[in-house]
């Protein structure tokens, strides 16, 4: 069973990675991501986990979730990988490790950080020089989202239009095509460990409200502005798997910031 390699807190947008076992391409042929996309259909209608992107890749995924209940995101996440690493043994005589041990979670706050994150999710394929644009890959949310299927539906459309102040999933689907446009010109970058790193990213007040919430005091603390964007990196320590858990320990110096554009 995969662990998490965070500290979780209810109520808040989770951008979570996972990767397989040593980074290797276990996700490499279509049956297989499409074998992971079906099990966490089946997250979304066994437990109504809420996904408002995902992109599945040769060797890792990437998954962005709303927290909505005690144990959805875990438990979802449990029967995603148990079962994907399951049949793939199964069916290749293999034994072994399909995942890493730990996943990892970010809180991202519910403003433009969490526009970059979704973009950034989207573009994954495109800075890996698999395909020129996010329309193109198959397995990814951006292609789910301009093109809803009728059947086996994993987006939920009607949270992200909300969290984008859309009216309607046209005007929704024109801006995240715009979002993706405007990145695309600007030449996506390469990865941004900020986005898989840290324990959480945002405002200066929601990075402030994250930390209240683990009751932790930052020592050292540097200086921010609003204009710019935070987050609490990871500490270098492993984290017990609590739904509840909260860090002994958060230092100023694992705090830093970036422009946001």
């Amino acid at each position: 069973m995969p662990r998490a390699n965070r500290v979780f807190l209810p109520g808040h947008i989770w951008h979570i990675t996972h990767r397989c076992h040593k980074k290797e391409f276990l996700l490499k042929f279509a049956k297989d991501r499409q074998r992971w996309l079906y099990w966490l259909f089946q997250a979304k209608r066994r437990y109504g986990l809420s996904v408002l992107n995902y992109v599945v890749t040769s060797n890792h995924i990437h998954l962005l979730v709303k927290d909505t209940g005690e144990s959805v995101i875990p438990r979802s996440l449990q029967l995603i990988a148990g079962r994907t690493g399951q049949e793939y043994n199964n069916r290749k005589g293999r034994k072994g490790a399909y995942w890493e041990d730990r996943y990892h979670a970010t809180a991202i706050a519910p403003d433009g950080h969490l526009f970059q994150c979704l973009t950034y999710i989207d573009l994954n394929m495109v800075r890996a020089g698999v395909v020129r644009h996010p329309k193109y890959w198959l397995h990814g949310g951006y292609r789910e989202i301009q093109s809803p299927p009728l059947r086996y539906r994993i987006i939920d459309l009607s949270t992200l239009m909300t969290l984008y102040g859309a009216s309607t999933l046209s005007e929704l689907q024109q801006q995240l095509r715009e979002q993706v446009a405007q990145r695309l010109q600007a030449e996506p970058s390469g990865r941004e460990e900020k986005w898989s790193a840290s324990i959480a990213i945002g405002s200066a007040r929601f990075i402030e409200g994250i930390k209240s919430s683990l009751s932790v005091k930052a020592h050292d603390k540097q200086d921010v502005t609003y204009q710019e964007g935070n987050a609490i990196k990871e500490d270098l320590i492993s984290y017990r798997l609590h739904y509840h858990s909260k860090m002994a320990a958060l230092r100023g110096f694992n705090s830093h910031k970036w422009k946001i554009n």
